[in-house]
């Protein structure tokens, strides 16, 4: 159960487990108005009335007459056996149920459910040990990024938000664990508390600026390679306003729709469809500008690699090159969410488990380890840091004032790079 409730992307409108629940209270209320509506009939004392026996409602029936149950009817979700159950009504009253429901509905083997359980359960430390993995390389990259002065530029700025957008998503998947399924003995169908509706409104914040931030990158690699001369830092507020400002305002209409028009439970269903496209209308709309994005920059790139060959570079490994800039693309591009991005919520639910929560759990990592922990200019600085502080614990004290003045005399660690460099992104 934890892992379908997880992200509402992959469920269907209600979970098949809370779906019994609900059809049982359902039926039961039903057969309770009908006993109502009898009691409120003075004429009728004949025969026996409506009775649930908390499974299944028996009509009200007359002296003599037989009244049947189906199991199909009453056990849908557990068999498929067409058996029934009888019961007579006498003057003294209904009989006992004949045959009783254990043995006229044959009920599937739990070996199944029991290996579906454990199936889950395994899914469920995959994820965790991704989003675990994801949310320490993110940090330790955001670390890098912001404690060396050489790093301080546009482009790492908004990698930096890329990543934190991450860990958000991270902390919010362990959150919601933490507070919708620490107590095994919590009806998750039922309870309706703040703690679980801040929970799922967080979860739901943090995939939103998720992809909100991966539109940002894919909007300013195409600035960066279609405009050569262009300010930046001008549109750099513009990707703040797009990657937490546009979140926060669905988020907000999100909250105050299900609040007025759908408060129940605790937020992580989809049963109103028209509700559940506040999150998901803008979700789709940044896919589909990333996929134009996508292409164009892929388009891009073919062509400044044709210029390159024809201006005498003739590099064999170009069409390589290219390739290696496509895969590194899709994880930054989150192309991967497009698969199932436009197909109904109850379609392909265990591909989906493995695509969107398997890979995706790791999605902060890969993208941690190729903007962050491969790049060149980082490994470099990183090299001369711990060379810095491996010479700085051996040497001397008289040593260590002339080799900080000599580093002074060449000018320190080096210039910031350019924001504008298309080799280094």
């Amino acid at each position: 159960i934890t892992i379908i409730i997880l992200c509402p992307s992959l469920a269907e409108a209600i979970h098949p487990d809370c779906a019994i629940i609900s059809e049982h209270l359902r039926a039961r209320e039903i057969c309770s108005q009908t006993r109502r509506s009898e009691a409120q009939n003075q004429t009728e004392h004949s025969g026996c009335k409506t009775e649930w026996d908390d499974i299944g409602c028996w009509l009200r029936a007359e002296i003599g007459q037989v009244v049947n149950v189906s199991c199909s009817e009453v056990f849908q979700h557990f068999s498929s056996n067409q058996g029934f159950v009888y019961r007579n009504c006498t003057a003294d009253g209904w009989s006992e149920m004949y045959p009783p429901y254990e043995e006229a509905c044959a009920f599937s083997d739990d070996s199944e459910p029991e290996s579906e359980t454990s199936y889950l359960s395994t899914f469920r430390q995959v994820y965790t040990v991704g989003y675990a993995t994801s949310l320490i390389s993110l940090i330790t990259a955001i670390v890098v990024f912001t404690a060396f002065r050489k790093f301080r530029c546009t482009r790492n700025y908004i990698h930096i938000n890329l990543f934190s957008s991450f860990v958000l998503r991270a902390s919010a998947v362990f959150i919601k664990d933490t507070v919708l399924f620490a107590d095994e003995t919590l009806d998750h169908c039922s309870v309706s508390t703040t703690a679980c509706k801040s929970a799922v409104a967080f979860f739901q914040f943090s995939i939103l600026a998720n992809y909100f931030w991966l539109l940002v990158e894919g909007m300013y690699l195409q600035t960066l390679l279609a405009l050569t001369f262009v300010s930046q830092r001008k549109y750099f507020w513009w990707y703040i306003l797009i990657g937490w400002g546009l979140p926060s305002t669905v988020l907000i209409l999100w909250v105050l729709t299900r609040f007025f028009f759908d408060n129940k439970g605790c937020w992580d269903d989809t049963d109103k469809v028209g509700i559940w496209w506040i999150i998901k209308g803008p979700i789709t709309a940044s896919l589909l500008v990333n996929i134009v994005i996508f292409i164009n920059v892929i388009r891009i790139l073919v062509q400044k690699l044709k210029s390159s060959a024809m201006a005498g570079n003739n590099d064999t490994g170009h069409f390589m090159r290219l390739a290696k800039s496509t895969l590194f693309l899709i994880p930054l591009f989150g192309m991967h969410y497009t698969v199932f991005a436009f197909l109904p919520e109850n379609t392909g639910v265990a591909a989906r488990l493995y695509i969107e929560l398997g890979l995706g759990s790791f999605q902060g990592f890969v993208v941690a380890l190729l903007y962050c922990f491969m790049n060149g200019e980082v490994q470099t600085e990183l090299r001369r840091w711990l060379w810095k502080c491996h010479n700085q614990n051996h040497l001397t004290p008289a040593k260590q004032s002339i080799t900080q003045i000599t580093i002074r005399a060449r000018g320190g660690l080096g210039r910031p790079p350019s924001s504008g460099n298309i080799s280094s992104v």
